[in-house]
Parts: C-alpha cells; structure tokens; sequence
C-alpha cells in the first residue's frame, strides 16, 4: 500500500458518548482532513450480518471490506439499536477487528489528496491502529456526564428510555471497552488527556487546536 508523504495525522480515543465525535468533525472540518468514524467499519459488517445473515462469513466480508469506501459507511440503517448491538458483538472478533484495523489504517495513511490528512476516531486508534499519528488525543468526560449526553441525544431522537438505563448501558459498554481481550481501550503515555465534563463544545476544540498548532509548527 502507497502512503502519502506530509499529511497530518489525528487519532481521537474516547469511551462512549465523551464527545470524540464532534471534536472529530470540527478538527476535519478546519485542518481540511478525511474524517473516519471507526466504529462505522463494524456497524457495516454488523448490518451485513442482519440482513445477509446466509452470505455472512470471513471470506465474504473480508471481499466487502476490501471494496469499502467511506461513502458506504454513511447509511442511516448503520445508526440503529439493533446493528448497535450486533456490532458490539462482532467487534470482538479478532479476525473482524483486524479486517477493520486494516481499512482504518489505509484509510489513515492514504486520504484523497483533496486532504491535508486523516482524522480517526474510536477506542483503539492512537493505541493500535494509527501509532504513528502526529498528535493522539483522549478525550474522556464523567459517566454521569456521559449518560445525560446520550440520554438527551436519544430523547431527540424519540427514544423512549429511562436515563439510569441509559447510564447502566454506558457502564456496561465501558467495561467491555476497556476489559476486552482484543484492542482494549485504554490511554498511552504519549496521548493528550482531553476532560470534557464541564467544558464547551468550543472550548475543548480551542484547547486541541492549540495541540495541534503547535505539533503543526515544530
């Protein structure tokens, strides 16, 4: 595989709803980089297997990621409870996460030259996927916090659900994040811890800007 020579490369590790996500599509947008939620590479194969459940194997899924463009990933039917949930699952698979790790990294090292770089962001990039990126953040918030963030998400999207139940899930995804065999979530010694608990959307991006200039600059 060809990689590009000169691009800035970002990756954002975070457990869920820490607002990973929105940093991502802000520092895209502004440094002008191919954005990729990673988290959608196993949503993807996850619909795969609800709707081709006959078809589903390695072989056929490894010949879909193969052929992926991020254009695929943008499918509203990846966005549901139900693909969620399988996703989790297959997630864990050490041949699906390494089929994932593969199209991440391609995606990572060789943007369109229409960008300046890659931003990604998931669990286990800056740790496992992108080691090299130029500047690795962590962004992680209170699960209280978290909870509230998702429960309000979900409430706009005419879920009916409790917010304990959504706080035990999160607890629940946490633990499985961080616990899994395989690419674990976890923060390294060279990435910048990002607490977004009681900061704004735009303070946060302000504080990683900075980050970013300065890894920019030297």
């Amino acid at each position: 595989m060809i990689k590009r020579k000169n691009i800035l490369k970002i990756s954002i590790d975070s457990p869920a709803a820490a607002g990973a996500g929105t940093q991502a599509k802000l520092i895209s947008k502004h440094y002008n980089l191919l954005h990729l939620d990673t988290g959608r590479v196993y949503r993807y194969v996850a619909y795969i297997k609800i709707t081709e459940p006959f078809k589903y194997s390695y072989k056929y899924i490894k010949k879909k990621i193969d052929k992926l463009k991020i254009k695929n990933l943008q499918n509203k039917k990846l966005l549901s409870d139900k693909v969620a949930t399988v996703a989790s699952i297959i997630a864990k698979e050490k041949k699906i996460r390494k089929l994932g790790h593969t199209f991440q990294l391609k995606s990572a090292d060789n943007s369109p030259k229409k960008y300046a770089g890659s931003c990604l962001d998931g669990r286990d990039i800056g740790s496992v996927v992108v080691k090299n990126a130029d500047v690795k953040l962590f962004i992680t918030a209170n699960v209280n916090v978290r909870a509230k963030r998702r429960y309000k998400e979900l409430k706009n999207r005419n879920k009916k659900i409790s917010y304990y139940e959504v706080l035990k899930s999160i607890k629940k995804r946490d633990k499985n994040d961080i616990n899994r065999k395989v690419s674990p979530l976890k923060k390294t010694e060279d990435m910048y811890l990002i607490n977004s608990s009681s900061a704004s959307i735009s303070s946060i991006f302000m504080k990683i800007k900075n980050i970013i200039d300065r890894k920019i600059s030297n």
